[in-house]
């Protein structure tokens, strides 16, 4: 760990989680040492949101971070730590953290192995991969999962980036993650499938219609707290 606390970062993963959260702990004043990406758009997107910080190979970022932010997808999480692990490319006392929401810190076991500091954080958010994101964070809660001797660690990342954290067991994961999912995917396809409806009858402007309504049911769902669901309410 460098001065004042203050971490060198790598990242693998450019997509909109890692770019963004890479951001955020830049912000919070973190040292950004490389980047792994590979598809066209994840580079495009490093490059208007990061152009100072330089693309590696996932050995130098490995190699040269105090802290590797593995910000890929859920289902190539397991894979890719193993394969690390295989290559022995982990160091000692190094801070390795995901962002899959699924996966507590155990995923990283074949990593813990090796003895690095195991770490899950999942921000409980929809990102674009623009700077908007940032401002979102900062009303957003953080799924941490960690070591207990390694969650203060986690807490605080969360906390310079703005967000909330909370704690969220390994055996709780499964939950916390089909929540997020109803709240996330199902949401958005709602909203969609009403402003296709309102299309097809052609109103005009069929979203700033359908934005107040979603957001004055969202208000008082909010309000009112979980409800059993009622079949026969749904279309009241």
């Amino acid at each position: 760990m460098s001065q004042a606390g203050r971490l060198s970062v790598g990242i693998i993963g450019a997509g909109p989680v890692g770019v963004i959260v890479g951001k955020a702990l830049a912000n919070a004043g973190h040292q950004l040492v490389g980047v792994s990406a590979v598809s066209e758009k994840n580079i495009e997107r490093l490059e208007a949101l990061l152009p100072e910080v330089p693309l590696l190979d996932v050995a130098r970022i490995i190699e040269s971070a105090d802290l590797v932010l593995m910000a890929i997808p859920a289902d190539e999480l397991i894979a890719a730590v193993a394969g690390f692990a295989e290559a022995k490319l982990w160091r000692q006392g190094q801070l390795v953290v995901h962002t899959a929401g699924e996966y507590g810190y155990s995923v990283l076991s074949p990593a813990a192995s090796q003895g690095v500091i195991p770490i899950a954080i999942h921000p409980a958010m929809r990102f674009t991969g623009t700077s908007i994101d940032l401002d979102r964070m900062r009303e957003s809660h953080f799924a941490v999962n960690a070591p207990n001797v390694a969650l203060p660690i986690a807490e605080a990342l969360v906390l310079e980036m703005g967000g909330e954290p909370m704690v969220v067991s390994e055996q709780n994961r499964a939950a916390y993650f089909e929540a997020y999912s109803v709240a996330s995917s199902f949401s958005a396809m709602v909203v969609s499938q009403a402003i296709g409806l309102l299309e097809e009858i052609g109103v005009n402007d069929p979203r700033a219609v359908v934005a107040p309504i979603v957001r004055s049911a969202v208000e008082q769902a909010l309000a009112e707290g979980h409800v059993p669901l009622d079949p026969d309410g749904l279309l009241g």
